[in-house]
């Protein structure tokens, strides 16, 4: 007999509803679409930014700070915004957090100075942090535990993880062809689309009682989380011996050691300790933040690698990445079924040594084009593997747990998506740099690359050996 809370696929049966109905489908389409145009949002610009530093006369050193000032916002408020949606009600969060982004995206493509593109990615990010938990919340809600649940977060999953690929293929490609300003433009179209249908076709959902905010609780978690992030992103751009950079990680670690005690004694607490005491919430998100942090961090890892060692141009890297996005997409199709037929632990595993597999394979790359033959087929199946994993994170960090406290849970998972692609790219680049020495050699570069895609694949097995050891079912 079972001692402790069972993965969803215990709880699954016949009696379950197998099918969408047709609310159900639209409903699914419009979370769909605004949770791609976000996750394209985290990428589109990194091909673009010597094209917006030329464009609007950013410094070398203020440069990053387009993807920095995006990314603090992104990762430190997604917390404080999740529970906000279940206070106030998430399709209200959700609509208002779409028009934000829709009008900054407009900002910032029209902007004419740094400073105003920099307050454009900062709303960007603020509206990330509040769309990309209400929506993950209304998914949730919308559909019961069990097959339907697993095929929404499958399919959401895939479009997530293929619009971060996809992301640095269209800004190349709209760079390329248009202008850097359509990388913000692309977006206020799609976001106008989803508030003209959303309205009508999305249920609100929140708790039946309004519980107060946790106003101490939630200054500490964000101020934790903005200082954890800057110190991550200035570790990456300067070395993880900096001093601004181990002061923010302390900074950031105090604070959320202060979060964690505070809401132990809180009446009303942001994150019931309860919630993070749970099994599969605490170790589920562990595991989507490594998830996470391998497969975007490896995205960074093969662009320097074709453009640095193999000279490709950034379009040419960009749709090279099609192929990963692909896998991605194939694997979160599939994830469902692989879930309802085995189970949430074996797709974590099954999916973490098929993606640790195909990632080690790339320690082969070479320095001629000829090494494209390894590696497309093997960004395919460990896109695909990936997304078993993230999949299965998904559904096992929002299983168990009433409606009242979806907010907070997609929050969490949210936050552990966005601390994860901002994690990675940092760890893998200063890698890099150690290795390489400041010698920017196509030799040299390889060899930095291939040390980093050594430590990705540990990272990768070590989710595997957590899933294997804190998520198996215990027995008497």
């Amino acid at each position: 007999m079972s001692t402790a809370e069972l993965l969803p696929e215990a709880e699954t049966s016949g009696r379950l509803p197998q099918r969408l109905t047709g609310r159900q489908k639209v409903v699914l389409t419009v979370l769909l679409v605004a949770q791609f145009m976000l996750a394209v949002d985290f990428s589109i610009l990194n091909v673009a930014l010597p094209a917006i530093g030329d464009g609007l006369g950013f410094t070398l050193s203020g440069l990053q700070w387009i993807a920095t000032s995006f990314a603090l916002a992104a990762a430190g408020f997604t917390l404080f915004f999740g529970r906000v949606g279940d206070l106030v009600g998430r399709k209200r969060v959700f609509l208002g957090s779409l028009a934000l982004l829709g009008l900054s995206s407009l900002v910032g493509g029209l902007a004419t100075s740094p400073a105003v593109l920099i307050a454009a990615r900062v709303a960007q990010g603020l509206a990330t942090a509040a769309a990309t938990p209400a929506g993950l919340a209304l998914l949730t809600t919308s559909f019961p535990e069990g097959p339907l649940r697993q095929k929404a977060l499958g399919l959401n999953g895939a479009l997530m993880s293929a619009g971060f690929t996809a992301g640095a293929v269209l800004g190349g490609v709209l760079t390329d062809l248009l202008s850097w300003r359509w990388a913000f433009f692309v977006n206020v179209p799609v976001a106008a689309a989803v508030l003209l249908i959303a309205p009508g076709v999305i249920r609100e959902s929140r708790p039946a009682e309004r519980p107060k905010m946790d106003l101490p609780g939630a200054l500490t978690v964000t101020l934790g989380l903005l200082a954890l992030v800057f110190g991550l992103t200035q570790a990456g751009e300067h070395g993880w011996s900096h001093p601004v950079a181990l002061v923010a990680l302390a900074a950031g670690a105090v604070l959320l050691a202060a979060f964690y005690r505070i809401e132990s004694r809180a009446a009303q607490p942001l994150v019931p300790v309860h919630v993070l005491k749970k099994r599969t919430v605490a170790w589920g998100n562990v595991l989507g933040l490594l998830a996470f942090a391998t497969e975007t961090s490896l995205v960074y890892l093969l662009t320097l690698y074709m453009q640095e060692t193999l000279g490709f141009s950034a379009l040419a890297a960009g749709i090279s990445f099609g192929v990963l996005g692909a896998g991605t997409v194939a694997g979160g199709l599939l994830a469902a079924r692989f879930i309802a037929r085995t189970s949430t632990l074996t797709a974590l595993v099954a999916g973490g040594l098929l993606q640790a597999a195909f990632t080690a394979a790339l320690l082969l790359l070479g320095g001629t084009p000829a090494s494209m033959a390894l590696l497309l087929p093997a960004t395919f199946l460990g896109g695909a593997g990936n997304m078993l994993v993230i999949v299965g994170f998904m559904v096992t960090a929002t299983t168990g747990l009433p409606d009242r406290e979806q907010g907070l849970a997609t929050g969490l998972a949210s936050m552990s998506q966005q601390v994860g692609i901002t994690l990675g790219t940092p760890i893998m680049s200063a890698i890099v740099a150690a290795a390489t020495a400041g010698a920017m050699t196509a030799g040299a570069i390889l060899h930095g690359v291939t040390l980093a895609i050594a430590a990705n694949t540990a990272l990768v097995l070590l989710g595997v050996l957590i899933a294997a050891t804190a998520l198996r079912t215990r027995r008497t």
